[in-house]
């Protein structure tokens, strides 16, 4: 009695929450192998045995394949260029005094305050008319997505990364210049591998956020073919076919899901052991 009333109740609190946090995971699993595929007969544990049609189907019948390759391209190159892109900016405000520092570190702040959606009417209105001028930045084009989320990823990123800099020390900076190193080397050379830790967590939450997005992408992308995950398997689970699709939408998400994990565990040993291997190597 004395081991359950101070350490055994943890283990009931553990054990429930564990269970609370595994009960949808586990029937998405067991949708996205049942046979039937339908919503009205899918529980929780399989009771129609199990199968693999589903992913056959969701390949065979939607443009699944063009779906994922969508969204891992526009996800892997918006990642790679905010961050690139972000990090220049921070190093620039973290290190360099200039006219206007103070009003554009308040101005990126006054603007996340406000949710990218809100600007949504002015930005299709906007690209409408890049459209017009340049259609391989228009609508159901790759290219103009990546900017839209650019311009929402820039400013978050580059207050987290001046954050993360200016934990750095300037000394590191002055030696570096000192020895004949300039601005680009310190930058690639010295500070970057100091801050790998806020680096591969910038990427990994800019990574989830445009797998996950909808909003934009329903509006940018409508052709079939154009469309990313999030679009494609929404529209699966419309009002009039979900009671039908929903095996394979299980199976989408499931299939979605490996590309995050991926990333996950590509940069968990950056995000770990970023800052003490790169102050070694330094």
């Amino acid at each position: 009695m004395k081991w359950l009333r101070t350490f055994g109740w943890r283990h009931l609190v553990a054990i429930a929450v564990t269970i609370f946090a595994l009960t949808p995971i586990v029937f998405v699993v067991s949708s996205a192998f049942n046979p039937l595929g339908t919503l009205s007969s899918t529980s929780l544990l399989p009771s129609h045995g199990v199968s693999a049609s589903n992913f056959a189907q969701l390949f065979s019948d939607t443009p699944f394949a063009s779906w994922y390759g969508n969204t891992l391209m526009i996800a892997v190159l918006t990642v790679v260029s905010s961050v690139l892109l972000s990090a220049a900016a921070a190093f620039a405000f973290s290190r360099f005094r200039f006219a206007g520092r103070r009003v554009g570190l308040l101005s990126l702040l006054l603007i996340q305050m406000f949710p990218q959606f809100l600007a949504i009417v002015a930005i299709y209105l906007m690209f409408s008319t890049v459209g017009d001028y340049w259609p391989q930045f228009g609508f159901n084009t790759p290219s103009g997505l990546i900017l839209v989320y650019l311009g929402g990823a820039l400013g978050v990123n580059t207050w987290l990364m001046k954050g993360f800099f200016d934990t750095v020390p300037i000394e590191l900076d002055e030696s570096a210049i000192m020895d004949g190193a300039t601005h680009a080397q310190v930058f690639f050379r010295i500070i970057l591998p100091l801050v790998t830790p806020i680096l591969a967590i910038s990427g990994l939450l800019a990574f989830i956020g445009i797998v996950n997005e909808y909003i934009f992408a329903s509006v940018f992308l409508t052709d079939p073919d154009s469309k990313t995950l999030a679009v494609g398997l929404a529209g699966m689970v419309a009002s009039n076919s979900r009671e039908a699709n929903f095996g394979m939408f299980c199976a989408g998400t499931l299939l979605t899901a490996i590309p995050t994990v991926a990333v996950f565990g590509f940069l968990q040993r950056y995000i770990v052991g970023g800052l003490t291997a790169g102050a070694v190597k330094g």
